[in-house]
């Protein structure tokens, strides 16, 4: 429909159902991590003074978990290059000159509407889908956590894993919005679209995990 907007949704739609696999991959993978947690910081506290038998334990325990700890930043990895595009893009994209680098078999428009159902240009900031994408990044993190996660003890010393959720649940989210203030608002939609649809996945997949 020459709507720009819907064209970004489209193509947010057609990567995750190619990434897909490789998401149910991460979600289940964080998750199986968050779990992991009393372990992994009994781990921790037992070879506290030993850290290179405290990783030996700890790689043990991931491979005993059939558990990458790293799986679930690839889909983020992936999408890097997505973010990067649409930003160069939306920089020097739509001067006439840069129309020749279209492909063969696209018709060259001679003009590109930048809008989103007639409303907002997508070639410019726009705070709402910048402020949108991190609390979607907020609700994502923290559907990853166990439910019973508060109920757990305190440890007694401050353990890695424990405050690198809590920064990834409320640091990135803020980061996110700190990313996206001042860009075009093409890439906080791309944002806002693919984590929108990363919740739907997660709750479609963690809805019978069990808690």
């Amino acid at each position: 429909g020459h709507d720009f907007g819907l064209a970004i949704i489209a193509l947010t739609i057609l990567i995750r159902l190619i990434l897909y696999p490789f998401g149910v991959k991460a979600i289940l993978s964080q998750r199986a991590m968050a779990d992991l947690q009393p372990k992994i910081q009994e781990i921790q506290q037992k070879h506290k003074e030993d850290k290179t038998k405290q990783t030996q334990a700890l790689m043990e325990l991931y491979k005993k978990a059939k558990i990458n700890p790293f799986s679930g930043c690839l889909p983020l990895l992936v999408q890097l290059p997505i973010l990067i595009a649409l930003y160069q893009l939306f920089w020097k994209g739509f001067q006439p000159e840069q129309m020749t680098y279209l492909y063969g078999f696209v018709q060259n428009p001679g003009q590109i509407d930048t809008g989103f159902l007639g409303i907002i240009n997508l070639a410019k900031p726009y705070v709402f889908f910048a402020i949108f994408a991190g609390v979607l990044q907020f609700f994502q993190t923290k559907m990853t956590l166990p439910k019973n996660q508060n109920s757990n003890p305190r440890p007694k010393t401050p353990q890695f894993n424990a405050m690198f959720q809590k920064q990834m649940l409320y640091f990135f989210p803020a980061f996110t919005v700190l990313i996206l203030w001042n860009l075009p608002s093409a890439i906080g939609l791309y944002w806002s679209a693919t984590t929108l649809i990363s919740i739907l996945q997660q709750y479609l997949i963690l809805k019978n995990y069990p808690s």
